[in-house]
């Protein structure tokens, strides 16, 4: 039941194409891009964000089981991963931070090293400080990354309805140029082709603006909870060096 009215939908598109004019063609043919470019932004940002939220567990996973020794601990990537940064926002903020950490802490043996022992080297509060600034950066920096082209979902949200209504309103003048011309067969075939281009642009119209706002809710929706875990995942790890590398006053 489902797929012959499917066909039947598809063929009276087709037929309402068809039966239109140029500029009637064009509308359908933007109406049909735009329906393209949504289906090809929501189906990479599902892939990706689901690559992310699998590659995060795993490397949340493996640096809680080597809290102790998070500055020793390399990260190694292939070049096969090329979008690592884009796939693994995680592993970049635990890149950032050991990175800055290491920095502090050869800064402090080198200017503490006349009155401290060797290997007795702490971060002081405005150390911690300056390294949580420059984390968030890098959070700030991975956030951008995962809402990015999520623009052209609102623009093609906006832009379809009136894309459709266009055709609505090209259609009647069609229909209307068609009554005006009498009742010749050609006049008929364009008050047929107007009226189908009025009511098929309408109703593609919606069929393309509700998936990409539905689509864009739920990916938005989806960034923002990876944004707010990346940074649970910042104060964690600064907590940890924290413990480990800030002198008891």
């Amino acid at each position: 039941m489902i797929q012959p009215l499917f066909f039947a939908s598809l063929t009276s598109f087709y037929t309402a194409y068809s039966d239109s004019d140029f500029f009637g063609k064009v509308i359908f043919l933007g109406l049909i891009l735009l329906s393209i470019i949504c289906w090809c932004i929501l189906t990479y940002k599902v892939w990706m964000l689901r690559k992310i939220k699998k590659n995060s567990m795993t490397f949340q996973d493996m640096i809680s089981n080597q809290k102790e020794s998070l500055l020793q601990l390399e990260i190694k990537t292939s070049p096969t991963d090329a979008p690592s940064e884009l796939l693994n926002p995680f592993q970049q903020i635990f890149s950032s931070i050991q990175q800055k950490t290491k920095e502090l802490l050869h800064k402090n043996r080198f200017f503490s090293s006349k009155i401290a022992k060797e290997g007795e080297v702490y971060l002081s509060r405005g150390d911690l400080e300056l390294i949580e600034s420059h984390v968030l950066t890098t959070v700030s920096i991975q956030s951008k990354l995962l809402e990015k082209n999520l623009f052209v979902l609102t623009m093609i949200v906006t832009l379809a309805p009136f894309l459709g209504l266009l055709g609505t309103v090209w259609g009647i003048l069609t229909t209307f140029a068609g009554l005006q011309a009498g009742g010749t067969i050609s006049s008929n075939n364009m008050i047929l082709g107007g009226l189908a281009t009025a009511l098929t642009t309408t109703v593609l119209g919606l069929v393309i603006a509700i998936p990409a706002l539905i689509s864009y809710s739920y990916l938005k929706n989806s960034a923002k909870t990876i944004s707010s875990d990346m940074e649970d995942f910042l104060y964690t790890l600064l907590s940890t060096i924290e413990l480990q590398y800030r002198r008891v006053e």
